[in-house]
Order: structure tokens, then sequence, then C-alpha cells
């Protein structure tokens, strides 16, 4: 199938910005510009559309897809999600435990499992997929949509029945710390808390349904024409509306995956997929979007290889400091702590840039 290239650069643009985000020259307070970090909690940052915009776009490829399990029994579908989703999120196992040693007073000690965590942005890339490819398996668009209803409005109920919106008493934590215990937990917040966590994977299950949706209504017909990038755009516009409104009794917040917050980000994610569009199949001089066709070509791929290089350079000792920390220092820190730290992120996504322009030369297109 005829490759849709405004889905490769939407693609490569969520990838792009999830390595830049991702990788600062440093993390200390201060140092890093606004945007590029998430809302502390209640709230909305360029950075927190990132993640979920992933999760669109894997909706968005079901639907080239779809049509080729029509002549597959269901053990056979069932077999390829499976095994999918397990190399996914052992993958995100593998580099949440990697490099299974860490320096502790200038010595090297293991890792133990019984302080890993157990989940983490592809676990939960893998857990949406899965859910999400079920769903769309067995269910036409219409259920779809009251399904998608109902994961949003249960996972409402459950968060207003049974705690609060706050960090500490949230509902989401409460089955986390069950199910798995708080050393298997993000500690990143002060406390024991899972931003990937079990419950609020629910809602994000959204955020692939509505990338399939969007991906399905874009191939009906297969024509595309300017009443249907009006009516993206219109409904991406609808959705983001209607967020703010629910907003009022359910915070945005993507620390929770709030459903006020699945509505925003799809809304958002509809209005960018219209002007891409548009940008490239309907304006008189199309805009090249090459460099993000790159990252959008090898996804997976470049994004997991990212993180194996972040923690690589992190590992790696120059005198009482890390490579990536002595290299921040030495060669970025002169330009000021928030530039410095911006531009060794962008170096280093060019550097992973390099390696996607390699394979795609090549015609390399690692899928999992």
């Amino acid at each position: 199938m005829q490759r849709f290239k405004a889905l490769d650069v939407f693609r490569g643009m969520t990838v792009c910005l999830m390595i830049v985000v991702n990788t600062p020259g440093t993390w200390k307070a201060g140092h890093i510009f606004a945007p590029f970090l998430h809302a502390p909690w209640d709230g909305f940052t360029p950075t927190d559309l990132v993640f979920p915009s992933f999760l669109f776009a894997v909706g968005t490829a079901f639907a080239f897809v779809k049509s080729r399990w029509s002549d597959k029994s269901l053990g056979d579908v069932f077999g390829k999600i499976a095994k999918r989703t397990l190399i996914i999120f052992f993958l995100g196992y593998f580099l949440s435990w990697f490099p299974f040693v860490k320096w502790s007073d200038g010595e090297l000690i293991g890792k133990s499992f019984e302080s890993t965590r157990f989940l983490g942005v592809l676990g939960r890339i893998a857990l949406c997929y899965f859910f999400a490819a079920i769903l769309i398996f067995y269910l036409n668009k219409r259920q779809l949509i009251i399904a998608s209803g109902a994961l949003l409005f249960g996972y409402w109920g459950l968060m207003y029945g049974f705690g609060d919106y706050t960090l500490e008493n949230n509902f989401g934590r409460t089955i986390d710390l069950m199910l798995l215990g708080d050393s298997h937990m993000y500690h990143g917040e002060g406390i024991a808390f899972d931003p990937e966590g079990i419950l609020s994977t629910f809602p994000a299950i959204v955020n692939v349904i509505g990338g399939y949706l969007a991906g399905a209504f874009i191939i009906m017909g297969k024509s595309l024409n300017y009443e249907k990038v009006a009516k993206l755009f219109m409904y991406g516009c609808i959705l983001m509306a209607l967020s703010y409104v629910w907003d009022l009794g359910f915070p945005i917040n993507k620390k929770l995956w709030t459903s006020s917050y699945v509505l925003l980000t799809i809304g958002i994610n509809l209005v960018m997929l219209a002007g891409l569009i548009y940008a490239i199949d309907f304006k008189s001089k199309p805009m090249s979007f090459n460099f993000f066709e790159v990252f959008g070509k090898n996804p997976l791929f470049i994004y997991v290889f990212s993180i194996f290089l972040s923690k690589v350079i992190s590992f790696i000792r120059i005198g009482e400091t890390s490579l990536k920390g002595w290299s921040y220092d030495n060669l970025f820190l002169w330009m000021g702590p928030k530039t410095g730290s911006f531009a060794f992120a962008i170096l280093f996504m060019l550097l992973c840039w390099s390696i996607g322009k390699w394979l795609d030369r090549k015609k390399i297109y690692i899928r999992v």
C-alpha cells in the first residue's frame, strides 16, 4: 500500500519533539525552557501533546492495515497483535533496566529487579496498541465511539468516586501501589506515582481509537478532498471546545491522563493532521516536510535508539561526571543554561535523525 505522506510527517514531527524534550543537556531546575517541560500538575504545555500524538499516529496507521485482516483468521490476527505487544513492552522494560548496573560512590553496583520500573512510555504504547487493536478488530465505527465514551466516563467515575485528583490521593496511584508496588513505580514526583500507570492506560486507549477513526475517515472513498480536510479541522475544534467544558469538572492533566486531556489532545491532533494534509496534498506549491519524514518512516526504532543512546552517554564516566554531563558543561553551557541545554537536545536529535536518514537511503524500514 502506498505510504500516506501526511501520516509519516505527523509521526516524524512527534518523534522529533519526543527526542528533544527527553534529552536536554541537563534536568537541573531553571535549565530548560518552559514549553519543553510538562505541566507541573493541572494544565497543558506543548510537551504534553507529544505522547498522545504518538498514540494517535499508532491508531491512524491501523486504518491502513485493517483491510489486510479481512482474509485472516482471528488466531493469525491475535497472534500478530500479541507478538508486537510483547516485543514493545519488553523493549520498554529492557531499557528501564539497562545498563543493569549503576554508579554508587565511584563503584559499579547491580540494578536489582526489585527496584526496576515495570511501566513507562513503551509499556503504555504496547498496552494501548493491544487493547485498541482488539476493539478495532471486533467493533464498527459507531461501536468504537460508544466504547471510547464508556472508557472516558468510566475513568472519570472511578477517579471521582474512589479518591480525588491530587498526586497523593488519586485512585490510579492506589491501584498501582496495590498491583505494582512502590519500588516498581516512577518516583520523579517525589513519591511513588506512575504517570503511565495501570488505570490511566484505559483513557489513553481512546487516543489510539481517535487516530484510527481519523485514518478511516481519510481513506473512506479512497480520495481526499477539501470537504474531508474541513471536517477533520471542524471535528478537532469541537473536541477541543468539549475538553475545556469537561475541564471544569475533570481538569486537563497529562500525568493523570484525564478524560478532558484525551479530548483536547485528539482535537489538536485532528487540526494538525488536517493542516498537514492541506499543506502536502492541496497547496499549489506543496510544502516540503522531508526532514520529518525521515523520523516518520522508522518512528519506533529511532525512538528506542534515542533512549538507548541517552542511557549510554549518561552511564559512561569522565572523571566525576557522565559523558553527557561533561559534554553539556564544556561544550554547551557557555551559551547560557537554557540555550545550552536546548542546543544539546537539538544536536542529539540531529544525531538520531542521521541514523534515520541512513536507513531511509538504504530503504530499510524496521517494523516490529
